[in-house]
């Protein structure tokens, strides 16, 4: 199996949940004039209730997964200020990882691991305020800031005396132990939508696309499983995510 091969299923559930609600139309309440009487949009910056919204990120990529956390501030009713922490993997995109009779899985070549650890100042604009309902909010993105790509060895090679070469591969955490940082920057765009109530819970879908890229020859990557050397270097650590975020207002 080729893990560098997004999940498409997520991706699909993704789709067919959020299209129904884009269709959706505004509903009146009673005491409440309806869209067409209406000015604006109550929102909970118009309140003065949770201008404040504090959460953590769940990222699905061609990679793999990550875990993230962010702040975010509401300005106005369209307008948000935030910043973002994460942690992603990244991995060459010509690694093929292969599995035996057993479930064991292995990566032929694989020379190291790489973490990304992006830390993103971004501006969120809300789009269609007065024209969708209040339980579907969605809106476009932006962000960029400094990023550290930590490199650990994935296998030790140890050449033999009748020429042959011993792989051996590394334990994740004795590996994170001999790593080495390198520093960057990224950026991303993206579009998503939050969904449910306005006032102190949040849960949304995000899909960016990071530009992380290293000035440079890259680092090693990949190596020649018959004489051990050099085979590939990796400089572009970016590429699509799939985002859920669950947040608190306060």
């Amino acid at each position: 199996m080729h893990r560098s091969q997004l999940p498409m299923h997520v991706l699909t559930f993704v789709v067919l949940a959020i299209a129904p609600l884009a269709s959706a139309q505004p509903r009146s309440y009673p005491g409440q004039p309806d869209s067409s009487t209406r000015g604006t949009t109550t929102t909970s910056y118009d309140q003065g209730e949770y201008p404040n919204t504090w959460g953590v990120d769940v990222m699905i990529s061609t990679n793999g997964f990550g875990l993230g956390t962010f702040y975010r501030r509401e300005f106005t009713p369209d307008v948000f200020g935030f910043i973002s922490f994460s942690i992603s993997e990244a991995k060459d995109s010509r690694e093929i990882e292969q599995y035996d009779i057993y479930g064991n899985s292995t990566v032929p070549g694989k020379l190291n691991r790489f973490m990304v650890f992006p830390l993103m100042f971004g501006v969120q604009y809300r789009l269609f305020r007065e024209d969708i309902v209040e339980t579907f909010r969605p809106y476009v993105n932006a962000a960029v800031g400094p990023t550290l790509i930590y490199m650990s060895p994935f296998v030790d090679l140890v050449p033999q005396a009748d020429g042959s070469l011993l792989v051996n591969q590394v334990e994740f955490f004795k590996s994170f132990s001999r790593g080495t940082p390198h520093y960057t920057a990224s950026a991303y765009i993206g579009f998503g939508a939050n969904f449910g109530g306005e006032k102190s819970g949040m849960f949304g879908v995000n899909f960016r696309y990071y530009f992380t890229y290293l000035v440079g020859d890259g680092l090693p990557s990949l190596y020649d499983t018959n004489t051990g050397l050099l085979a590939a270097r990796k400089k572009d650590f970016g590429g699509f995510f799939i985002t859920l975020n669950v947040g608190l207002g306060y």
